[in-house]
């Protein structure tokens, strides 16, 4: 990438030493303060998330009705909302500032944004912990949490919109200041791609948290089926917002530590395309059992447009792979199906979290997604643990883990700090990410003897009726407790490396060897695995390579097994249910 005398002064720059990139001051700034809100943000999810668990856990049974449903509250606003949208925000302003050579249009008004984003979050935060808005991350209407509630969301929205309008306009500037050659890169594109959605999803957000906060007045009347069907615009969209940058991430992540290859730009980008145009159609399957909603509409939007974005998923889940094995094979590891796999730097939790995270998703979460938002089947797995079980493994295994994993790059080179604990963060990604494996899939197993999501007893203690569980559920409840754990304990390293290294690190210094950084950030950094190979000669190795990949035709192949074999064995438990005679 080049800049032009049309950029500004460069004063207000400085180049990464790594990367070659030119960091505005204003775009560093932001995107360490989002970061870091965005942390404090997960930690709170996070020990929320835990007081659940050991309530989930019945055996243990730590709170009692009301405070469990206004944790998990708190859980869910911090974690499917503030952790995830403050580091998306990061995100925006590193895709377009960052990687484009840029300054960020309207700072100013950036700070603003995220004045509007802190101040939104803290009145919500507020009304959860005072007892104020124990209406789950949902908030059914007639479900009524204090105004304030409502015009926090409102005012986080607002600021976010906000951060996504200079995104758009950061790219204008950079195309008017030349500030980059070509289109713009893949990465961006992504970014682009998620910001496109974060309007489609944060619209749908002001259509109805508007009119929610004055129904909270008194103001005007609010129908419950009306409001389901646009929240989930937001709810679910919001969601896909974190799989395009996640996705965005990937392929970052498979250069920063590998060198990794796009394999076909077009096909990832048509992709991503498909993502805009289909993506936000599988908020439907969350009223699937709504009697409000005509079976057409519904088999529509949960079978011909959403198998579009399954579509898109499936293209990167193999493009992302192929990509990192073709890189490591045009850098000489060649050897055998799996041995680019092998000699692959494990040890750097950049990679480890961009392997966990691309498996976990794709081969838990993408599997129970696809069958839980098909018509049929979503009548024996709706609104039991099958679905939480489905969205750890998506949103905290797949997208979580993606950013745990930029975040370890993100240190050094935009904090310019070396990571604090270096040992415990090559450890972290192995810890989080099979802590949540064994969570979401005891999870999922428990949710299909029956047992209900979002219920404070599960057992049903003196109600007028006995629910009698399969001796499995007690077992299924105790392993969920004990992934869920490790998992917490795998957030709390990942907490503690990172504010220890953005408050109290060592400084990355001008010496940047290999001798000086070793043992205290990720390899990426130094080794610098993405400027190896002249662009030229790797655009030809490979257009002469696509069918040297047998390793991710391998992977592709069981992952269609598996998916096959979960698919149709719901069917088979779906038939369990049919009377017939």
């Amino acid at each position: 990438m080049s800049t032009t005398t049309g950029a500004p002064a460069s004063g207000a720059f400085r180049v990464c030493p790594t990367t070659g990139l030119k960091v505005h001051r204003d775009a560093d700034a932001l995107i360490k303060a989002n970061a870091v809100v965005a942390t404090v943000a997960l930690l709170v999810g996070g020990l929320a998330a835990i007081l659940v668990l050991l309530t989930r856990w019945q055996a243990v049974h730590l709170l009692d009705e009301v405070w469990f449903y206004r944790v998990l509250t708190i859980h869910g606003m911090n974690m499917l909302i503030f952790f995830i949208l403050f580091f998306e925000m990061a995100v925006l302003y590193f895709a377009s500032a960052v990687l484009l050579n840029s300054r960020v249009a309207a700072p100013r008004v950036g700070w603003v944004a995220f004045a509007l984003m802190v101040l939104g979050a803290g009145m919500v935060e507020w009304t959860m912990f005072a007892g104020k808005a124990d209406v789950l991350f949902t908030s059914y209407v007639p479900l009524r949490a204090h105004p304030l509630f409502y015009l926090g969301v409102i005012l986080f929205a607002v600021g976010a919109l906000v951060v996504v309008s200079i995104f758009f306009a950061t790219l204008v500037v950079a195309k008017n200041e030349r500030t980059y050659e070509g289109s713009v890169p893949l990465v961006t594109f992504g970014a682009i791609t998620a910001a496109i959605i974060a309007v489609i999803t944060l619209v749908h957000g002001a259509a109805i948290y508007i009119p929610t906060f004055l129904w909270s007045l008194d103001l005007m009347p609010m129908d419950a089926e009306v409001y389901r069907m646009v929240w989930w615009g937001l709810g679910h969209s919001s969601q896909q917002i974190n799989v395009a940058a996640m996705v965005a991430i990937w392929y970052l992540l498979g250069a920063l530590t590998v060198g990794a290859v796009v394999v076909n730009e077009k096909i990832s980008r048509t992709a991503f395309v498909l993502y805009i145009l289909f993506i936000s159609m599988a908020s439907a399957h969350h009223l699937l059992v709504d009697p409000g909603f005509g079976p057409a509409w519904k088999i529509v939007n949960t079978s011909y447009f959403m198998y579009m974005a399954v579509l898109a998923s499936m293209l990167h889940g193999f493009t992302v792979p192929a990509g990192v094995e073709l890189g490591m094979r045009l850098r000489g590891f060649t050897q055998g199906v799996f041995g680019w796999l092998r000699r692959a730097p494990w040890g750097d939790p950049g990679f480890s979290a961009l392997v966990l995270s691309v498996v976990v998703f794709g081969f838990v979460g993408g599997i129970t997604g696809v069958t839980f938002g098909t018509e049929q089947i979503n009548i024996i797995a709706h609104n039991t643990l099958r679905i939480p079980g489905h969205f750890h493994a998506t949103v905290v295994s797949g997208t979580a883990m993606a950013f745990m994993g930029i975040t370890y790059y993100v240190i050094p080179l935009i904090f310019r700090k070396r990571v604090a604990f270096y040992g415990m963060a090559r450890w972290q990604p192995y810890v989080f990410a099979v802590g949540m494996l064994i969570f979401s899939m005891a999870m999922t197993f428990a949710g299909t003897f029956g047992v209900p999501r979002r219920h404070w007893d599960i057992t049903f203690t003196n109600a007028p009726f006995d629910v009698a569980y399969s001796p499995a559920v007690d077992l299924m409840i105790g392993v969920m407790a004990v992934g869920g754990l490790l998992a917490a304990l795998g957030g709390g390293m990942y907490i503690l490396v990172t504010v220890w290294s953005v408050f109290f690190g060592k400084p990355l210094g001008e010496d940047c060897t290999d001798a000086a950084l070793a043992g205290s950030v990720p390899p990426g950094v130094y080794a610098r695995p993405f400027l190896e190979l002249p662009e030229e000669d790797v655009a030809v190795e490979v257009h002469g390579r696509l069918g040297t990949m047998p390793g991710t035709m391998v992977l592709v192949l069981v992952f269609l097994a598996a998916f096959v074999l979960y698919y149709f064995a719901n069917w088979k438990l779906l038939s369990f249910v049919w009377r017939v005679g």
